[in-house]
């Protein structure tokens, strides 16, 4: 069995789920556990400087390279999302073929290529999918499979032609917290990536900026038979902040470049309410102006019913790491190189939504996402091959060597 492969599966069956409302750092014991695991993979791989963090339980190592050439990094996220993660049993479909595939015989649960035509992209690759019963957790154990792979090749490589690459596999990405304890000084490069994006190709360094805002309403309750001048329905004060937002400005009727609100929870009563929305845009301008005007509405209904029954609280959650990429774009530039040398066309856009590098960036890290090869994440229809990844672990190692070649200044 490739190493690739057998690392990928020590990883994947490990539950490493995170966990929103937990106050533990990192948020579940399963991630501690594939963390200490990590560390001592890559102390027995005579990689350098390797320390767990308790402070953020980041997991950082150094491949020692030429110090006059540019030090640079790659970050993936030992967790994985909200969905069942207990007892996963990848399946192997060696030389795929095409064809619908039995993710489990007993339960009757089939992948198949009419709901998912993208499968037959993979014929003749090694197909690794769930038992239709979990999660896979390519996102990111593939890409944790894929950095150690790359270390491999990169230790049978002169050392003097690149410089030092460092490593690091971090918590709680999926509920969006892990980078915020993360810190840049022990993590000395000039850029890095992150990889832990999906198919192929896909290259992101544009995000949203992203906010939230979390609103209580208080309402006057009283009983329906008396209630003429005096009920105030605290439901009917949250529906109607939602019609004052504009109609075409949600996900659902978004895309490209567009931003919007979501109203992400609304629950309570008459007498009270709780409503929560996110605010997104790529534009920062546009971003403020969002804030603004659902700041605005609250201002103008408090002022319309005579005193403050609206209260909330707004507070910024990650900003578009393209601002500052785009000052400097030699990740970019690299990792275009080194998708040329193996073959691979990069699919870029805006990536809707934030990732690690959203935060890791603004600590002073340029840190654009790359493709691990994995499709359908989150879910029992999760799928990566062999092939994918190696594709993965060839642009990590083209990426060092292109930044090796052409920039020799002291990182």
């Amino acid at each position: 069995m490739k190493a690739i492969l057998k690392d990928f599966l020590t990883y994947a069956k490990m539950n490493t789920r995170s966990d929103a409302t937990s106050q533990s750092i990192p948020t579940t014991p399963g991630q501690v556990e594939s963390a200490l695991l990590l560390k001592d993979q890559l102390i027995e791989m005579g990689v350098a400087d390797v320390a767990y963090y308790e402070k953020n339980s980041f997991v950082i190592g150094r491949l020692p390279g030429n110090p006059e050439k540019t030090a640079i990094g790659f970050i993936a996220h030992v967790d994985t999302a909200d969905f069942e993660a207990e007892n996963i049993q990848p399946q192997i479909h060696e030389n795929y073929d095409g064809k619908d595939v039995c993710l489990n015989k007993e339960k009757a649960i089939y992948m198949t290529t009419a709901e998912f035509p993208n499968l037959k992209d993979y014929i003749g690759e090694t197909l690794i999918t769930t038992d239709g019963t979990t999660l896979l957790g390519a996102d990111d154990k593939a890409g944790i499979a894929e950095i150690i792979d790359a270390l491999r090749i990169l230790q049978t490589m002169d050392a003097h032609k690149r410089g030092d690459v460092w490593v690091a596999f971090g918590p709680d990405e999926e509920i969006g917290t892990g980078a915020d304890r993360f810190d840049a000084a022990d993590f000395p490069v000039a850029f890095a990536y992150t990889m832990d994006s999906g198919r192929v190709g896909h290259m992101e360094y544009e995000t949203f900026n992203a906010a939230r805002i979390d609103i209580t309403i208080d309402g006057t309750s009283v009983h329906p038979g008396t209630a003429y001048g005096r009920l105030v329905n605290a439901l009917k004060i949250a529906h109607q902040i939602d019609d004052a937002l504009p109609a075409e400005e949600v996900p659902e009727r978004t895309r490209g470049y567009e931003g919007f609100y979501l109203l992400h929870n609304l629950t309570g009563h008459i007498g009270r309410a709780e409503v929560s929305y996110i605010i997104r845009d790529h534009d920062h301008a546009l971003f403020e102006q969002r804030k603004a005007n659902i700041v605005g509405i609250i201002d103008e209904l408090n002022t319309a019913y005579g005193q403050e029954r609206i209260n909330y609280t707004l507070y910024d959650q990650y900003y578009n790491m393209g601002d500052l990429i785009k000052k400097d774009p030699r990740s970019i530039e690299a990792a275009r190189a080194g998708m040329q040398a193996i073959g691979v066309t990069p699919i870029e856009a805006p990536f809707r939504g934030g990732t690690d590098g959203s935060k890791i960036t603004y600590k002073g890290i340029p840190t654009p996402n790359l493709f691990v090869g994995g499709e359908n994440f989150h879910g029992q229809y999760e799928f990566i091959t062999v092939e994918a990844m190696e594709k993965a672990r060839d642009l990590i190692v083209a990426i060092v060597e292109h930044v090796g070649q052409e920039d020799t200044t002291v990182s």
